[in-house]
């Protein structure tokens, strides 16, 4: 899958707007030709401390930790156990059958990943659990949606360890097999493993342009099916081949998910008209028609196919007329963004939920973001007056523009937010004790943080040692 774009902080200036007559006449919020000010008067706030805090090992063990590990200890175990039993003779079912272990736990796996299941499921906890139940169940509402990635690794692991056991059974027994199905369990054995190497951390972090593992995955599919056509169809008892009751085997309809689960998100799959406007060389700001609910992300790319990349959505809300992305270089396709600023975009209609979603469930909360990571907060707090912003940015105003300016400085209040300039003051100021101040002066439950990695494992740790129920960004694992 496409990894998420994590923007750090950057900043320069010179303004432009492109493709303006993309859209009906309609301006973005109170854009002028001069930049409006951004700050407003905050308490005198002490800098950070140059001397870094020590954490102890056991906070950085809980936040290493998380749900998403938790959840990927506890279904692959879980496949462990069963395999461990089969192979020892004391479960015949998986023995019989190995491709419902097989392609059961794909299944699972590629369902984590769907818009649409994830869609709902954050529906159906934010319309059940808003606000009522205790705060400790809604926080672990938030971290289970957060991180059923642990479930699609764990899933996706035990699947491919499920089929080196369904295509050893067939290699031991090969004498009764036709040498077309080994072929296909193989080369579906070899292609699953690529999958899930390709999608390891370092990979996906330095050739975040070239996927490996949704390319890998489409073969993936297509070498399934024709591992379970054929091997549905070979009758090993009378050496012959019967295709009519393959639809009628389980392995066929665990397919059949498989492939409506990876397919049913592209058909929405639009090229919409864009308005992109570069403030300054490291941000564009992208604007696109419709508004959106708070907390949603989507994906873009200039190609049909190949190439997306994630980020957060500014809002108003369903009635607003568009909706804002925050893009800041820090690769080819944000640069290009800035030096070839296109009318046209693809991207699925359907946007899929981040963290911020699960705001509903919460009585008051503080959105803390860096940079551009203001992209995947923002919407939270201008659709709910009970968020709480905190923005930590170099040269906000100019890097930003007036648009991103205007919906700030027009829609929250003076006693909403807090933003940090740090050329404008000097430097950056002590994050944990701004974040507490605010915790305790807004009455919040939790804190959500969007930042790159030194800063958002900074906020965790500080979060953590505080007592402060706090959810950072979401790095691949």
């Amino acid at each position: 899958m496409p990894s998420f774009s994590h923007d750090a902080e950057k900043g320069l200036h010179a303004q432009s707007l492109v493709a303006l007559n993309a859209f009906p006449s309609r301006s973005p919020p109170d854009s002028t030709a001069s930049t409006p000010p951004l700050s407003k008067d905050v308490p005198p706030l002490a800098f950070a401390s140059k001397s870094k805090r020590k954490t102890s090992r056991i906070i950085k063990f809980q936040l290493w930790f998380n749900a998403y590990r938790k959840l990927f200890c506890i279904s692959f175990a879980f496949n462990v156990v069963g395999l461990v039993l089969a192979a020892s003779g004391h479960w015949e079912y998986p023995k019989r059958y190995p491709g419902a272990f097989v392609h059961g736990n794909l299944l699972a796996a590629i369902l984590m990943r769907n818009e649409f299941f994830g869609r709902f499921l954050y529906l159906i906890v934010n319309t059940l659990f808003a606000k009522w139940p205790p705060l400790w169940f809604r926080l672990a509402c938030t971290s289970t949606l957060q991180h059923l990635g642990g479930i699609h690794s764990g899933c996706a692991t035990s699947g491919a360890m499920w089929l080196v056991y369904c295509v050893v059974l067939i290699i031991v027994d090969y004498r009764h097999y036709p040498l077309s199905i080994i072929t296909a369990g193989v080369v579906t054995s070899v292609a699953v493993f690529i999958s899930i190497a390709s999608d390891f951390p370092w990979l996906r972090e330095y050739h975040h342009n070239i996927f490996y593992h949704r390319l890998v995955g489409w073969f993936c599919l297509l070498s399934t099916w024709v591992f379970v056509v054929l091997g549905e169809s070979y009758d090993i008892t009378t050496h012959s081949w019967n295709p009519d009751g393959v639809i009628r085997q389980q392995d066929f309809w665990f397919a059949m998910g498989m492939s409506v689960c990876i397919f049913i998100p592209w058909i929405t799959l639009r090229k919409v008209p864009v308005v992109v406007e570069v403030p300054s060389p490291k941000v564009a700001v992208i604007r696109f028609e419709r508004g959106m609910q708070q907390g949603l992300l989507t994906r873009i790319s200039r190609g049909s196919i190949l190439e997306y990349h994630a980020f957060g959505i500014i809002s108003m809300g369903r009635q607003s007329q568009e909706h804002y992305l925050i893009c800041g270089v820090q690769g080819d396709f944000a640069q290009s963004l800035v030096d070839n600023p296109p009318s046209h975009l693809w991207t699925r209609q359907l946007k899929f939920a981040g963290v911020s979603n699960t705001s509903k469930l919460y009585k008051r909360g503080i959105r803390v973001c860096t940079g551009t990571g203001l992209g995947a907060a923002l919407s939270t707090c201008l659709q709910s007056p009970d968020w709480y912003l905190i923005w930590i940015g170099s040269d906000q105003a100019k890097t930003f523009g007036p648009t991103i300016s205007s919906l700030i400085r027009n829609n929250l209040p003076p006693e909403q937010y807090t933003l940090w300039d740090s050329k404008e003051r000097g430097g950056r100021p002590d994050v944990m004790k701004l974040i507490k101040e605010v915790y305790s002066s807004w009455g919040a439950e939790v804190v959500f943080i969007t930042s790159n990695l030194g800063g958002s494992t900074e906020m965790m740790q500080g979060c953590k040692k505080e007592g402060i129920p706090a959810f950072g960004t979401l790095w691949d694992f």
